[in-house]
This record gives C-alpha cells, structure tokens and sequence, in this order.
C-alpha cells in the first residue's frame, strides 16, 4: 500500500514529547525524529517513539546525519526504524512547511518512503490550554505521487491519530508542571555528552 492510504498513530510518549521540546524553546524553530514500524496488517505506520533533535542547528547536514547514525543503530536493535520527521515553526503565526522541513523529509523518504512529516499545530496548541482540545496538535503531511509534500486534512478518514485518547489531559498536566525543562535533544547532547538524547527519566 503506498504513502497516500496509510494511516499514521503516535504513542503518548512519542507525541508529549515532541510538544514538550516545542515548548521549551518557543523561540526557535525545534526538530525531531519519529521511531516506529508499519503493522502487521500494512496499514498503519505506528508512531511508538521520538527523539527530540535541535533548536539551533536545524539547517546543518553534519549534525544531522551523526544524529541519524545514532538514532537508527540504537533503535533499529529494537526492531523499530526512522519512520518520520517532526518539525515546529520558528514563530507561532507559521503555519507551512518550509523548505528545511520537506528537505530532511525527503532525505528519510529514501530510507523509508512512506515517511510521514507532522508539523506542530500553534493554533491548536493555544486552543489546548483553553478548552481541553480532543484531537492531535500536529497536521500530517505526505508525499504525493509526484513527491511534493502535501497537507493531509484533519477530517481526511482519521488519517492521522493519537494512539490513547487521553493524550491531551496527560500533555496539559506536563505543561501545567513545566515538565518541557527536562527535555534534552541532540543539541544539548552535543554540548555536553553526559545528557541522554533517549530522555529516559522524562516520564518518570
């Protein structure tokens, strides 16, 4: 089955953190890395895992393919892969995906071609804190046919969805408790080698 009928599910884990590392640093455009695999039944991409990546080298191939070694040997021992790319925008009023983003995109498209890109919601993010948003904070982009990225609509049959429902009640009470502080991601890593990108003691 090809990109444009799959669905794409993210673990709560996976999809807080990504949220949290957004947070963190609301001034900066901030990436990460989606961990998964395709079910059993070829119709899902599951979303188990994500690393958080960077907040101030986001342009730069270097770090980004040493990131991407690591990633893929530490995760690929555990049966799951690269299976996307997250991306939030610098300002809260950016609502496309920029060029950066569909770059590195493809750049996993050709590890693993059904690779989905979700970009970080500002407006539904805002709408959480005020009334308790039910769906994912993030849109879905795919690659169509012709390779070009495009915006996958929020009503299109569920095709993109939080695996536990309570995802958000969860998310609202890290926020409320400023939990993003204990994010690390590859930048702070890189810049002192004894933070864990894996951030084993986030949801703890």
């Amino acid at each position: 089955m090809g990109s444009n009928g799959l669905r794409y599910e993210i673990a709560q884990n996976a999809y807080i953190k990504l949220v949290l590392h957004s947070l963190k640093h609301p001034t900066s455009a901030v990436n990460g890395i989606l961990i998964g695999r395709i079910s059993p039944s070829n119709d899902v991409v599951e979303i188990a895992d994500a690393v958080p990546l960077f907040h101030s080298h986001i342009p730069l191939l270097p770090q980004l393919e040493i990131s991407l070694i690591l990633i893929e040997e530490y995760f690929s021992a555990k049966g799951l892969n690269i299976v996307g790319y997250f991306h939030a925008n610098e300002r809260s009023d950016e609502s496309e995906l920029g060029s950066v983003a569909k770059n590195i995109g493809d750049h996993i498209c050709r590890y693993f071609p059904q690779a989905a890109v979700l970009l970080l919601d500002n407006k539904k993010l805002d709408a959480l804190k005020k009334s308790k948003e039910g769906s994912a904070i993030m849109q879905l982009y795919v690659r169509d046919t012709s390779k070009n990225w495009k915006l996958v609509p929020s009503d299109a049959n569920n095709r993109f969805s939080l695996k536990e429902p309570s995802a958000n009640v969860v998310l609202l009470d890290y926020i409320a408790t400023e939990k993003w502080n204990g994010i690390v991601d590859f930048d702070d890593h890189l810049d002192d080698i004894s933070k864990d990108w894996l951030n084993p003691g986030l949801f703890k």
